[in-house]
């Protein structure tokens, strides 16, 4: 409505102060606008849009560091150019402009950096607007994340977000808070057992470095069993392993201390018994004798039972409920080697 009143004010004054007749026919005609640029005959356009300087699943930065957006134009058509919005949750923080430049076969390109000052979720937007030479075209990047990499117990929000997003898409068992809580301290855990990081429940630069590689991935031993747990010695870690090999869900987890190692081998889980005992093994899954992966109270970073696989008791019931009688389990050390007596008195 404001639009229509401003566009009638310049009549109502033409009414208000009209010349006469033949004051008007003295003045020449007012000169006719410019045509607008026309498009027929002008090349189509498209673009793809690249990132780099990024890394993960989604993909993200950290705050302060340096981002590269990378556009590929086809065809190239000389002279043109882009603008580059770059969005942060949603609110536009910068424009630029860009000149197309030909790098060959047909094709041109541009790109900018980018550096956010604050954690969010940044996106590229390009347009290039119609000229009689190219069609008007335009893209989006995919959202980089960028985030915070100190983290510690209690931290929260969008980088903590992120690092259970990363961990989840590794198949670490962990949760989708925001709040970095003792389950995503779990994850952690496991991670940093799968890396060789000092094994503590925080999130530094280092861990954030590692997960936008794709580092600490699981590596399958046995894929010819189909759907079986595997129980890494070496790294303290198990995992639930689906048909074909694939990973569906990784825990840290405390085998047999030296005095009474874990027996090594394959295995299939004989017996299950729900709850706790009066061991305190929680939600206990028997692979041979009294060996069993269970819940327990204490669970070390580093070898400590009496033979069992402990697993924290947050956890035990997940794999009490994935885990059915007959369920392979293969226990092993990464370099080999390790017990093959089973003892009668193995414990929590």
């Amino acid at each position: 409505m404001k639009a229509r009143h401003l566009l009638a004010l310049p009549a109502v004054f033409a009414c208000i102060t009209a010349p006469s007749a033949s004051a008007a026919a003295s003045k020449p005609p007012p000169a006719s606008p410019a045509p607008a640029p026309t498009t027929t005959g002008a090349a189509p356009g498209r673009v793809a849009l690249a990132l780099a300087r990024v890394g993960g699943r989604p993909p993200f930065a950290f705050v302060g560091a340096r981002i590269v957006v990378r556009g590929v134009v086809w065809p190239y058509v000389g002279g043109q150019t882009v603008k580059v919005s770059m969005y942060r949750d949603g609110r536009k923080v910068a424009v630029v402009r860009r000149t197309v430049v030909a790098i060959g076969n047909g094709g041109g390109q541009f790109q900018i950096n980018y550096v956010s000052s604050g954690p969010g979720s940044v996106q590229a937007r390009v347009a290039h607007y119609a000229t009689a030479q190219q069609a008007a075209f335009g893209a989006r990047s995919a959202a980089v994340q960028f985030v915070q990499a100190n983290l510690g117990p209690g931290a929260q929000g969008a980088s903590v977000r992120l690092l259970q997003s990363e961990l989840r898409v590794m198949h670490y068992a962990v949760p989708l808070s925001g709040v970095l809580d003792e389950g995503t301290g779990r994850a952690l855990i496991a991670y940093r057992k799968m890396t060789g990081l000092n094994r503590v429940a925080y999130a530094g630069r280092r861990v954030f470095q590692l997960l936008g590689r794709g580092a600490g991935s699981f590596s399958v031993h046995y894929r010819g069993d189909g759907r079986h747990v595997e129980a890494n010695l070496t790294r303290q870690v198990l995992a639930e392993i689906g048909p074909g090999g694939r990973v569906e869900a990784i825990y840290m987890m405390s085998s047999g201390k030296p005095s009474t190692p874990t027996v090594i081998g394959r295995f299939r889980v004989y017996m299950k018994t729900f709850g706790t005992n009066g061991e305190g093994m929680v939600d206990s899954n028997y692979f041979i004798r009294g060996y069993a992966i269970h819940g327990y109270a204490e669970v070390p970073t580093y070898a400590a039972s009496h033979g069992c696989l402990r697993v924290p008791i947050p956890d035990a019931a997940g794999i009490y409920a994935w885990v059915r009688e007959g369920t392979p389990v293969d226990v092993y050390n990464e370099g080999g080697g390790g017990s093959n007596r089973v003892r009668g008195n193995a414990g929590p």
